[in-house]
């Protein structure tokens, strides 16, 4: 349920409502709005009668939420999201914004080489693995803390931000003690304790899509995020597993519009897991621009040839030059500007 103010209510009338809501049993959690303040009532397993809260000071309307997810719905926050990183990178708000790196830390060259290619380029920041969850346990699992002090000092020094997945809880407090945002991979989208702990953090998630997840599962594992109290969140389209062999996942582009609409929360592609080839990784990331997509999330690599993980589908350095490009028509012919970093000296 969603209990909308007036617009000249005042603060007391506020604490009113939400006072009645929690001495009703539920959770009440006000959302601030360009012109009004809307309050949320959570916690209620079916319908609340709205005739106990409409009569309340202040009050214009209460809406009846009937989708599972709640927090990161359209209905509870019409404007969109925008998440602002330290280095000023923001996330949302009608510009496109580009992570790009190695799948995987390797070394302080090779993490060094790509940082200054990508912020050259324009990226605003730096993606890449510490903590590697491989299909099978021979396969390089990552450097882990060192990987991500290597991430951080390589970002700094580029005024780049900072992306690396958290695999478990113990990752997690690594994770957010040196990146700037947490990314929560695909094979754990539903690891609800995982995604409490990444809520509890209070830092900005990225929340990548499941192997097999419906666009409901995917919003209502953002929702246990959002539960506890962290509401910056990016949602991830990576790709669905499917039958047929000439791509490594199915790219669900469509899945951007249809989350646009319901959901404020910022959407970016993965072009590099979405196809598996470096060759498909420009024209789809055209495509994700075009469709609305807040961001990309490409794999890039000096040598993509002796990459520990992923080699087939990491662009060469001059193969992200042409990307950036690229992709900067694009969001010149739909209105959605490329966001540039300021590169350090």
């Amino acid at each position: 349920m969603l209990v909308v103010m007036q617009h000249e209510a005042t603060q007391e009338q506020i604490e009113g409502v939400v006072t009645a809501i929690r001495n009703m049993g539920y959770e009440a959690r006000p959302i601030p709005g360009a012109q009004r303040v809307a309050i949320g009532l959570l916690g209620n397993d079916g319908r609340v009668d709205p005739s106990r809260i409409e009569g309340l000071s202040g009050v214009t309307e209460v809406i009846q939420v009937s989708l599972p997810y709640k927090v990161v719905g359209r209905e509870w926050r019409p404007d969109d999201t925008v998440i602002t990183l330290p280095n000023g990178a923001k996330i949302g708000g009608g510009s496109v914004v580009v992570m790009a790196g190695p799948c995987a830390v390797e070394s302080e060259a090779q993490l060094n080489t790509t940082a200054a290619a990508i912020a050259a380029a324009g990226a605003t920041i730096l993606r890449g693995g510490a903590f590697k969850p491989r299909t099978s346990p021979y396969a390089f699992q990552g450097l882990g803390l060192e990987g991500l002090k290597l991430l951080r000092a390589a970002a700094d020094r580029h005024n780049l931000a900072v992306v690396t997945e958290a695999i478990d809880e113990t990752s997690l407090r690594q994770v957010a003690e040196w990146a700037d945002i947490i990314q929560i991979g695909a094979r754990n989208m539903q690891n609800f304790t995982l995604l409490k702990a990444a809520g509890q953090t209070r830092k900005p998630v990225l929340l990548k899509r499941g192997l097999s997840a419906t666009i409901q599962e995917w919003l209502l594992a953002a929702e246990y995020i959002a539960a506890e109290g962290n509401e910056q969140i990016i949602l991830c389209e990576r790709g669905l597993r499917s039958f047929d062999p000439n791509t490594r996942n199915l790219l669900d582009i469509t899945a951007v519009p249809v989350v646009k609409q319901l959901s404020h929360l910022p959407v970016i592609v993965d072009p590099s897991h979405g196809t598996g080839r470096r060759e498909k990784v420009l024209p789809v990331a055209r495509a994700a621009v075009a469709v609305g997509a807040d961001g990309l999330i490409i794999e890039v690599h000096p040598k993509p040839e002796e990459a520990m993980s992923d080699g087939p589908q990491s662009l060469t350095l001059p193969m992200f030059d042409e990307l950036m490009i690229e992709i900067a028509k694009v969001g010149i012919a739909v209105g959605r500007p490329i966001s540039m970093a300021t590169v350090a000296k």
